[in-house]
């Protein structure tokens, strides 16, 4: 799994990284010929076999060693995952690896005693008779390592191996790290570029609708094992996911989590194909959605499926329909906003738009970021939310779309501890849509389009019979239905009868919503004329990775930006704007002050007083509330704009012709 958000590796050396050098084997040592070719797969997020490029790309080889590498300081305190999206992730790792036992072909297992006696004087106690979805191959398939990956990596090259990878999105620390791989590797290293996102581009927007439309109908990137003479050679270190498991103690407490193997997402696949029909109306109400969705996106945010092998199994087998056009359209969604970070790895830590960089920093109060973290707002919707966020590590696209409009417009929090407290629970979290829709939930992009989630409304729109909010409220069971948008109005007879004393039983509202909404707006329309022209700048621009690329940027910054009455001209940043841009590009804008959490022994018995950086998976554009600035007739053509009146579900969802290439 990549580290992208905490950092550079700071906790593995060269001294504890297994395998040890003395347990790598050169390439001709597996295949008894002095040419041999070796070639390892350095898995890091797309845990599978099959339309993965690297794994094509390396059974071209005469030896192919497929590794996988722990690396300590990715479970180090404030670490990046909770307990259950941890425990997901080993699941994974052990299913890969029996994946890779199943290839057919040829096959070598090279012990590896010296690596054993490392990993156990570190305490990895391997051999404890794994059993379950955390049980290995019987046979080793896949190479498991521990330590610093770019240690462990140099060693192969060391010994003569090549090694390829897939290039993943990710924030500067990633980049950071795969820079540090490539300096230690050299020419040896490739990554390879197999998910459908464009690198190394200057605008990567243009074209890319039909870049994107022909990579999701290509054939996929599958090797050919039967067809090829090549020796698939496993290393026994001793490693395995259950090992590392038991040594940072996992010990999930969410449920109705999913189990982290290739058979369950195959299976969830085709449940959803049976019932794709009935998504449309499946995805909005929070207790509908937790049946009615597809369940795959932890599966895909871990690659034990590509997003082509799900669009293809999809269009080729699900009946066609309203549901299947709506569900691939979420598929280019998720290219769409991961296209973004590839553009930009700033989006973890820095406003898109200087012009809000620092929004909310002023008006820090722990006390309300914790009000929500515990969903103790005295806003039902809201804590019926965040209270399922941290139990169960789900929760449907519109209410994560609510409840950061809520922290971010109604509390007036900085965004980045709401971005990061979703990361740290969903098990599906992907970092290049959480972070980047947390952004634009939170209006830091400069767009002309905005929207404020009334959580009230959606008691009513969503859970009228207060289904979804009892599940998670219980303390509010009681109360009549009627009273759920607003508790505290329920006649105090009525509460006494009940016996929900609101103030007592279950809290008052922590803010005024409505002063506070018209706080924000009043902030925000002042501040939006400013950021509309800030995204002429060619890097700011680059940084929103609109996808009518620069075009739509600079649309935006001519009719809404500061000077949208002048005459309009072709804008031309100066070479001051550039370096402006490219410090704040480079320079973390988080403040220091860790956010305490009182509620020490809550998920998963976590001490989240520190929660780490690096989210969730977006299903859809949210739809506009009851408060929406939307001016009339914008002809940006940008699919990230939606239309005031564009209240369905339906008409949320972004087709290829909505983007703007």
């Amino acid at each position: 799994m990549d580290r992208d958000e905490t950092g550079d590796n700071q906790g593995s050396t060269a001294e504890t990284t297994v395998p040890i050098a003395a347990d790598v084997p050169r390439p001709a040592d597996i295949c008894d010929n002095a040419d041999a070719t070796g070639t390892v797969v350095w898995h890091r997020k797309h845990l599978r076999v099959d339309d993965h490029l690297a794994v094509a790309r390396a059974a071209e080889a005469d030896v192919v060693c497929p590794l996988f590498v722990f690396d300590p300081s990715f479970y180090a305190d404030g670490g990046l995952a909770c307990d259950a999206r941890l425990r997901f992730f080993h699941e994974a790792v052990a299913s890969l690896d029996r994946l890779y036992a199943a290839v057919p072909g040829s096959t070598a297992t090279r012990p590896a005693p010296d690596s054993h006696r490392q990993v156990t004087s570190i305490g990895v106690q391997p051999d404890a008779g794994d059993e379950g979805s955390l049980a290995g191959a019987d046979d080793t398939g896949l190479t498991i390592g521990y330590g610093d990956p770019v240690a462990a990596l140099s060693r192969f090259v060391d010994a003569g191996w090549e090694v390829v990878t897939m290039a993943t999105p990710t924030s500067r620390y990633g980049k950071q790290r795969d820079e540090r791989v490539r300096d230690t590797c050299g020419d040896a290293i490739t990554f390879v570029s197999g998910d459908g996102l464009v690198r190394d581009r200057e605008w990567s927007r243009r074209g890319w609708q039909d870049h994107i439309k022909e990579w999701l109908t290509a054939t996929q990137h599958s090797p050919d094992w039967d067809g090829a003479d090549t020796v698939r050679v496993g290393i026994d270190t001793g490693v395995t996911p259950a090992a590392v498991d038991r040594m940072f103690d996992v010990t999930p407490a969410k449920r109705k989590v999913p189990t982290g193997t290739h058979q369950d997402a195959v299976e969830r696949l085709d449940s959803f194909l049976d019932r794709i029909r009935a998504y449309p109306e499946h995805i909005s109400a929070p207790q509908r959605a937790r049946v009615g969705a597809s369940g795959l996106s932890p599966f895909l945010n871990f690659g034990l499926l590509s997003i082509r092998q799900v669009h293809q199994a999809v269009t080729e087998r699900a009946p066609s329909c309203r549901g299947r056009e709506m569900f691939t359209d979420r598929l280019v969604w998720n290219l769409h906003y991961n296209q973004k970070l590839v553009d930009w790895p700033g989006w973890t830590d820095t406003a898109v738009n200087p012009v809000f960089e620092g929004y909310n920093e002023d008006r820090h109060d722990p006390e309300l970021v914790q009000a929500w973290k515990r969903g103790e707002t005295g806003f039902p919707m809201v804590d019926a939310s965040m209270r399922c966020l941290a139990g169960s590590g789900w929760l449907n696209f519109r209410m994560r779309a609510m409840c950061a409009s809520f922290f971010a417009h109604v509390l007036h929090q900085p965004w980045w501890i709401g971005a990061d407290w979703y990361h740290h629970h969903l098990i599906d979290s992907d970092v290049g849509i959480n972070y980047t829709q947390w952004q634009s939930q939170a209006g830091l992009i400069g767009k002309p389009a905005q929207r404020v989630y009334n959580p009230r409304k959606q008691v009513q729109d969503q859970d009228p019979d207060g289904e979804w909010i009892t599940e998670w409220v219980p303390e509010l069971s009681p109360l009549p239905s009627q009273f759920l948008s607003r508790p505290e109005r329920a006649p105090l007879n009525v509460q006494t009868d009940c016996g929900v004393v609101i103030g007592d039983t279950y809290p008052r509202p922590v803010v005024d919503f409505e002063a506070r909404r018209e706080t924000f707006w009043s902030r925000y329309e002042r501040d939006r004329p400013e950021a509309a022209a800030r995204l002429a700048q060619p890097e700011i621009a680059k940084r929103a990775s609109f996808s009518g690329g620069y075009d739509a940027a600079k649309a935006i910054a001519k009719k809404h930006g500061r000077d949208a009455e002048s005459p309009p001209q072709d804008v031309q940043a100066s070479l001051s704007d550039v370096v402006n841009a490219d410090r704040e590009t480079t320079g973390m804008r988080r403040p220091a002050q860790a956010e305490t959490n009182p509620n020490s022994g809550g998920d998963d018995g976590v001490d989240e007083s520190t929660v780490p950086t690096g989210v969730g998976r977006h299903q859809g554009a949210p739809s506009p509330d009851d408060h929406a600035a939307v001016p009339d007739g914008d002809d940006t053509d940008d699919s990230d704009r939606a239309s005031l009146d564009d209240s369905t579900d339906e008409a949320e969802q972004t087709t290829f012709e909505g983007f703007n290439g």
